[in-house]
C-alpha cells in the first residue's frame, strides 16, 4: 500500500480500494487477516474513523468479516465477487469514455486498436 491519496475521492473509498486491490491481486487471501484498522491508521497516518468506513463498507459487501477480538479476514468467494464487479463497470468506467474521446478525436477503430496494441506491448503493463 503506498501512502498518497489522490484528491477525486474520499479517502476512505481509496483505503476501501485498496484492500480490494490486494484481494483480487492475491496479496491477501481467503480467511487471511487484513492489516488492523490501528495498523491502517498508522501507515496512511489518517482518521480511525476514515479507515473504519472503508472497512465496514467491505464488511457490508461480504468481501471481509470480523471475527470478534481477533480481527478482520478475507471472505470465502472475496476475489471473484470483486472481479465480477470490476468486470460489470469496466465498460462504463473505461471502454465508454475511450470511445468517446476516440470519436472526438476522428480515431479509426484500426487506429484505436494500434495504439492499444502498442501499449499492451510495452514492458510497464502487465498483462
Amino acid at each position: 500500500m503506498g501512502q498518497s491519496f489522490d484528491n477525486s475521492k474520499p479517502i476512505f473509498l481509496q483505503i476501501k480500494e485498496r484492500i480490494e486491490d490486494q484481494i483480487v491481486n492475491k496479496d491477501l487471501k481467503e480467511d487471511e487477516q487484513i492489516p488492523s484498522t490501528t495498523h491502517i491508521v498508522h501507515f496512511f497516518k489518517v482518521n480511525h474513523l476514515t479507515v473504519a468506513k472503508g472497512i465496514n463498507i467491505l464488511v457490508d459487501e461480504g468481501i471481509i468479516y470480523k471475527k470478534r477480538g481477533v480481527g478482520m479476514f478475507v471472505a470465502a468467494g472475496a476475489r471473484e465477487k470483486l472481479l465480477q464487479k470490476r468486470k460489470e463497470t469496466f465498460a462504463d468506467s473505461y471502454v465508454t469514455p475511450m470511445l468517446q474521446e476516440a470519436k472526438k478525436l476522428g480515431l479509426t477503430d484500426r487506429e484505436l486498436m494500434n495504439i492499444i496494441n502498442k501499449i499492451k506491448e510495452c514492458d510497464f503493463i502487465e498483462t
